[in-house]
């Protein structure tokens, strides 16, 4: 996705290399809310530039907001929260249509004990068992300030919100909340997972990932333009 919006940036005498982005997902994984950043000499209304990168960009990619930033903004490190969701379907038979979008599971996983077991994750934790930090001898704690489950008609989604998210994070979560739901696994050993590990212990990441094309980075969120200002951003 990157390189065909720089190739649509360059159309429109864009100078620069590569532009900047909230951050990286899996190949496979979907984005409805991504943000980039990039420098242009544009001299016509913000709209034109929309509709500009949308004519040159393939069918697969749009453009759906375009507005000035202010001085040094970073998409990434000025985030202040990430939002994805995972699709996911409980049906025995295959349906290959929607499961482009989504995770077929068979047998269901129990709503309410998914629910129950997602309440776990809320909060500051040691994520270790989940995932893997972005550069090695990185941070393990994240902060998740929204999880739960909700169902659109026979879908049921999967909504996390959290500070910043670890390498195959949301996908490991899913993986093993489904297992839980599945009897497969207890409630509680979500927050045996969750517990700090002990210096110099060794931690074990969740086995299984759910698979990519069932996640979608939903939003990601920043400060108030008041807030970034005051911030000398």
């Amino acid at each position: 996705m990157q390189d065909e919006v720089e190739k649509a940036l360059h159309r429109l005498n864009w100078q620069g290399k590569s532009l900047l982005a909230a951050g990286r997902t899996d190949s496979g994984v979907h984005a409805s809310g991504q943000v980039i950043a990039f420098d242009l000499d544009w001299r016509h209304p913000v709209e034109e530039l929309k509709a500009a990168l949308n004519a040159l960009l393939p069918d697969d990619i749009v453009v759906r907001q375009v507005k000035p930033a202010p001085p040094g903004f970073h998409p990434r490190r000025d985030a202040i929260s990430r939002q994805y969701h995972y699709r996911v379907i409980f049906q025995e038979v295959r349906d290959p249509l929607r499961e482009r979008y989504a995770w077929r599971v068979w047998p269901p996983a129990d709503p309410r004990v998914l629910q129950q077991a997602t309440v776990a994750l809320i909060g500051k934790h040691d994520f270790a068992a989940f995932g893997a930090p972005p550069r090695s001898g990185g941070s393990t704690v994240r902060t998740i300030y929204q999880a739960d489950w909700f169902q659109r008609e026979d879908v049921w989604v999967f909504a996390v919100t959290a500070d910043a998210f670890l390498y195959h994070m949301v996908r490991r979560m899913v993986h093993f909340l489904i297992a839980v739901g599945q009897g497969k696994e207890s409630p509680g050993k979500v927050s045996d997972l969750l517990k700090m590990p002990e210096a110099g212990e060794p931690v074990t990441l969740v086995q299984g990932l759910a698979p990519a094309r069932g996640l979608c980075l939903i939003a990601v969120n920043y400060p108030s333009a008041t807030e970034l200002e005051e911030r000398g951003i």
